[in-house]
């Protein structure tokens, strides 16, 4: 199993379905923004062989070359996303889900009827500029995983009951049903409403919340892309602490000038020390103290139905390998048990294969990356019972032979949080 996003250059295509158009072009290597541009000719030729399978009723998803992946999306007959990856082990599913998200991105910016009825495309290009920041973090090496699971990156903190309630009293105070509490771009608490939001704008707006540059206070336009792609709402985001932003989504009212220092005070100024504790959550996902097994160095829980989940490198101490190498093997390994193991989520855009082939699936696999002797090799366990699936990253000296129990044990003590 190669280690996804290591090497190589990722690069992302939006042109205009009808007249092949480019609208942009953002590219990556190694993870970070890069400069960079394929030539008019690369673009054209991708975008043409396309437009040709088209008109031969051939559907052209994807393809490989000896180092490039590539797998183009057409949405509302309108708009012709491609990706190319040439970072080693690119998967498909991971450049499916990531012109899916990108979409996603640009009706929650720009709306929907600016996307199916371009009547001017250098408008639309300018108007296309301010998705860029939220793009581009979709290309880079993120510490969230949500861009891949199309799951909510959450986070438990450790007095949960108590920033729950104040949230919901604050969000009923403040005229709304749809408020969250983000750490780091993570949900630390949310309301039933919020919670009701469809996928991909549960996962896009505390994304796009981290992707802005730290502000005391927002009031940000922003489309829904499921619920409401043509009618804008208002995103107000609120810093409580550095790290951690109060969200609410709203219509006209409130203004953001109502949401007076008295209002915050009355409900958070008494939880200083709960949303203190919240601000290391952003890295660990997981409260201070959390029992786990000293051979996990990262883990990977989802809720499948709630589509929502927990991701850390950073469970304990441990250095080797740094977190960076942690997230490229858990994610990594989430493409190929998701691809070629496990059932399709609920509601993924891959097609679910048949019931009676579903039936043959494993529930457990693990891998060794190295040598399978003791002492030697990461391993990487996925185990899914019911609607949850977890995957483990252990140390070297965990033994084969004990993983599923491991993993069994670790998903019984993290069911109750999730």
């Amino acid at each position: 199993m190669g280690e996804e996003g290591t090497g190589g250059a990722l690069h992302l295509l939006c042109l205009a379905a009808n007249s092949g158009v480019p609208l942009f072009c953002r590219s990556s290597r190694g993870g970070a923004p890069a400069r960079q541009q394929l030539p008019f000719s690369v673009i054209g030729s991708l975008n043409g062989v396309h437009m040709f399978g088209q008109n031969l009723e051939v559907h052209l998803s994807s393809a490989r070359t000896e180092d490039t992946t590539v797998v183009w999306r057409s949405f509302h007959d309108s708009i012709t996303l491609i990706a190319l990856s040439s970072e080693d082990g690119a998967s498909e599913l991971r450049l499916e889900r990531l012109l899916h998200v990108v979409f996603g991105a640009m009706v929650l910016l720009v709306g929907l009827e600016e996307l199916t009825n371009v009547r001017n495309v250098e408008r639309l290009k300018k108007e296309l500029r301010a998705s860029y920041c939220l793009i581009d973090s979709f290309l880079g090496h993120s510490e969230r995983i949500g861009d891949l699971t199309q799951c909510v990156d959450c986070v438990i903190p450790p007095e949960g009951a108590l920033l729950q309630e104040a949230l919901s009293g604050f969000a009923e105070a403040a005229g709304t049903a749809f408020a969250c509490l983000l750490a780091s771009g993570r949900v630390v608490a949310a309301t039933e409403g919020w919670w009701r939001l469809g996928t991909p704008e549960a996962v896009l707006l505390p994304w796009m919340v981290a992707s802005l540059a730290p502000q005391a206070a927002r009031d940000y336009p922003v489309y829904l892309p499921h619920g409401s792609p043509t009618v804008p709402h208002r995103l107000l985001t609120l810093t409580l602490l550095p790290g951690l932003e109060l969200c609410l989504l709203c219509g006209p009212r409130p203004a953001l000038g109502q949401l007076d220092p008295q209002l915050l005070d009355r409900w958070w100024q008494p939880l200083l020390d709960p949303l203190r504790a919240c601000l290391p959550l952003g890295r660990r996902a997981l409260p201070a103290g959390f029992p786990l097994h000293t051979d996990i160095l990262g883990l990977l829980l989802l809720h499948l139905e709630l589509k929502r989940c927990l991701f850390t490198v950073e469970p304990l101490a441990d250095e080797d390998p740094p977190p960076e190498q942690r997230r490229r093997l858990l994610r990594s390994f989430y493409t190929l048990v998701t691809a070629t193991h496990f059932p399709p989520e609920p509601g993924s855009v891959e097609k679910a294969e048949d019931g009676a082939h579903h039936a043959q699936l494993p529930r457990a696999c693990y891998l060794v990356l190295g040598p399978e002797q003791p002492g030697q090799g990461w391993r990487l366990v996925a185990l899914q019972l019911g609607p949850r699936r977890l995957l483990l990253l252990l140390s070297p000296q965990s033994p084969t032979h004990g993983l599923r129990s491991l993993a069994t044990h670790t998903l019984h003590a993290l069911t109750p949080l999730l």
